[in-house]
């Protein structure tokens, strides 16, 4: 039932709760009253949002977009030591509502959203004398992106999800039975709050104490991305030319810069998860899944794997630098100084190498969206809306590949061609940021299944452009449906 299960936490937790809570990594139960009553509260408060798309092993931009949904497409599979069946099955696309990982994917979403929406409500009834209009204002916002993110994402995943805005304080079972909204009226939501979040400071006003908070640029960026998955390409290239414009961004002159841990939240990055290794945070997971089992002090796990069928590590260019910080084919033990050669490339954008015997207390953030991706929505956004490329399209395609150190393209592409050269520039970019099966899914059914059957994955179907409304939701909410893709299958 969604909020069922965490408004019944809460009002349980209500006179539990105190000041002690609030940690450098708040937990779930500082959805109380009692950490809102002045700014300074209301601030902690909204940072312990942000620790949602992280704060775990298996959370949703810690690994759980990875095994949840990009295993299904023709980049990736499950690796020798991905020990969770229901991964083995997205991998394999014989998953089914039954999975946990869709479970997981819709909880911690949902739980998420519960956590804005109660925020947005407690923010807006902090007296006026405890806290300025000013950061009101701006912490809704912060909340208001966040719960954007979280939407945008559920309703690529499902198609039609409920929209909730509020939080319920009824126990009463029909409220908490809440039914799907139309994919349309959630586009609008999302489109609402990204507008809305447009007023937040930028990465510059902000500065370094408030690195990884939601700016006025992260929501520009996002709202490019999200008319560009609504194919409204007139109003994503406008807002990525805004954000093209605004020069608070700029590519590194090195790929390899783009995942040092001495340049995290700086020139590129418009919007990143947050890591810290080894000091009572979080370490990014996805370094430790996908690194090796079999070199003497590396600790890896090799969970994630590149499914070779689907090419990708051939697609790069020799001189291609992004494909040799992207993956790695010999690592040199920590322990013996051996170079030991890989049975097949394997990732390695998150390594860090300050934490060679534990992968898992990686460093590395993971960019959820960054300056580079802009450019290449502002490419196929023009491309779209034109009915072929510009040359500001050729610019700002060429800007990335000539930071790749591959040869500009030449004007003379038709639409068709160039729409593929994006994609496969977008392939090549963005590799392991949870993009491939979003860009994948995007074009359809037919050029889903005609990528992942090339790649050797000839069980993939119309249906798996979106994946399941989990089992247990629709046993718990009668008034939830399944996806019509999905019934009977």
């Amino acid at each position: 039932m969604i909020y069922s299960r965490y408004l019944i936490s809460f009002i349980i937790s209500i006179g539990m709760l105190s000041c002690s809570k609030l940690t450098e990594q708040p937990d779930a139960l500082l959805i109380s009253e009692q950490f809102y009553r002045n700014g300074e509260e209301a601030t902690a408060a909204v940072t312990a949002n942000y620790s949602k798309l992280y704060e775990s092993g298996q959370s949703l931009y810690n690994s759980l977009l990875q095994i949840g949904i990009e295993m299904a497409t023709d980049d990736y599979e499950a690796g020798p030591r991905a020990r969770n069946a229901h991964v083995r099955a997205i991998s394999g696309l014989t998953h089914d509502a039954s999975n946990d990982r869709m479970e997981e994917l819709w909880r911690q979403s949902y739980d998420a959203i519960y956590a804005a929406n109660n925020g947005v409500e407690k923010i807006e009834a902090i007296e006026a004398t405890a806290i300025s209009e000013e950061l009101r204002q701006r912490l809704i916002a912060e909340l208001k992106f966040l719960r954007a993110l979280h939407y945008f994402n559920l309703v690529r995943f499902f198609g039609d999800v409920p929209l909730l805005l509020n939080t319920n304080s009824s126990l009463e079972a029909q409220a908490l039975r809440v039914s799907k909204s139309p994919e349309a009226e959630v586009y609008t939501q999302i489109i609402a709050d990204l507008t809305a979040a447009q007023s937040l400071p930028s990465q510059e006003a902000f500065g370094l104490a408030n690195a990884g908070r939601a700016t006025s640029g992260a929501a520009r960026a996002l709202l490019a991305k999200v008319y560009l998955t609504q194919r409204n390409y007139t109003a994503a290239a406008a807002k990525a030319l805004e954000v093209i414009n605004s020069r608070e961004y700029r590519l590194f002159d090195h790929f390899s810069e783009v995942f040092e841990v001495a340049h995290k939240n700086t020139v590129e990055h418009i919007f990143s998860a947050q890591f810290q290794g080894n000091a009572g945070y979080q370490g990014n997971s996805l370094a430790g899944r996908s690194a090796p089992t079999d070199i003497p002090g590396i600790n890896g796990d090799y969970a994630d794997a590149l499914h070779l069928e689907g090419g990708l590590y051939e697609s790069f260019e020799a001189a291609d630098t992004r494909r040799d910080v992207t993956f790695v084919s010999a690592l040199v033990s920590p322990v013996n100084g051996q170079l030991y050669q890989l049975s097949r490339p394997q990732f390695h954008k998150y390594y860090d190498e300050s934490v060679i015997g534990n992968p898992y207390q990686s460093s590395k953030n993971l960019p959820i969206i960054r300056y580079a991706e802009v450019l290449l929505i502002y490419a196929e956004a023009l491309n779209e809306q034109l009915s072929g490329p510009s040359a500001a399209a050729y610019e700002a395609l060429n800007q990335v590949r000539s930071r790749a150190g591959i040869s500009s393209l030449n004007p003379g592409h038709n639409q068709l061609v160039f729409r593929e050269l994006v994609l496969e520039e977008r392939r090549k970019e963005l590799v392991f940021e949870y993009q491939r099966w979003f860009d994948l899914v995007r074009q359809g059914p037919e050029y889903y299944m005609e990528k992942l059957h090339a790649a050797g994955k000839t069980l993939a179907a119309p249906r798996h452009i979106h994946f399941p409304t989990p089992q247990r939701e629709l046993n718990i909410n009668p008034n939830l449906q399944q996806h019509p893709d999905w019934i009977n299958n």
